[in-house]
């Protein structure tokens, strides 16, 4: 196992929420979990502390950073602004054949809202949300956005379960598709910032 595979497991551990906010990351058990040097563990975090998912402190060691749902607002309110400048980009960049595909994202989303399958349906959301970003071309908007998004995807899943919160989430993933696909980049960039919006609304409400 590389350096590389270290960061991806303890990365996709740390978003799956199999490790909790506020628990140790010992090194040496790290290494001996997954069969890596100190080293590789010690450069795997340093890199998911530059991506705010450990938080590293002097004689205590690292732990997986704790994320308030202020916090989370704000990263929210941050992503808002890149990805609805992504859809704008989207609107103009985007091939026919990446529309179909955008518009198949939905309408997996609505068969699997029909089968009250809601995690699932978050997990294309997120798919959806990635792929925009891609079509957009807009490599910047991208790559903070997917650190970004590393470190409240916690909260995201637990939004969907709000009442009545999945149906909107589906009407305004629709609005921003169908927008991108015709080219509209107005009505795509606000399209992305309303359902962003009402992502952190619904956050806080959880929350409160």
């Amino acid at each position: 196992m590389s350096e590389i595979d270290a960061y991806q497991m303890l990365h996709g551990r740390i978003v799956a929420g199999e490790l909790s906010p506020g628990e140790r990351l010992v090194e040496e058990e790290l290494a001996e979990q997954l069969g890596e040097s100190r080293g590789s563990i010690r450069t795997a975090l340093l890199r998911l502390e530059h991506d705010g998912l450990v938080l590293r402190e002097r004689n205590r060691g690292a732990r997986v950073r704790r994320v308030t749902a202020e916090e989370a607002v704000e990263i929210l309110e941050a992503r808002a602004a890149l990805e609805s400048l992504a859809a704008g980009h989207a609107a103009d960049r985007r091939t026919d054949e990446e529309a179909e595909e955008l518009r198949a994202i939905v309408a997996d989303m609505r068969r699997l809202h029909g089968e009250g399958e809601l995690l699932a349906m978050s997990e294309r959301n997120a798919v959806m949300h990635r792929r925009i970003l891609e079509i957009s071309r807009h490599t910047v908007a991208r790559d903070i956005c997917a650190r970004l998004n590393s470190q409240v995807v916690r909260f995201q899943f637990r939004t969907v379960l709000a009442p009545g919160r999945s149906t909107r989430s589906l009407d305004e993933h629709t609005a921003i598709v169908e927008a991108i696909a015709a080219r509209d980049r107005s009505a795509a960039e606000a399209a992305m910032r309303t359902h962003l919006s009402h992502v952190a609304q619904a956050l806080l409400a959880i929350a409160a």
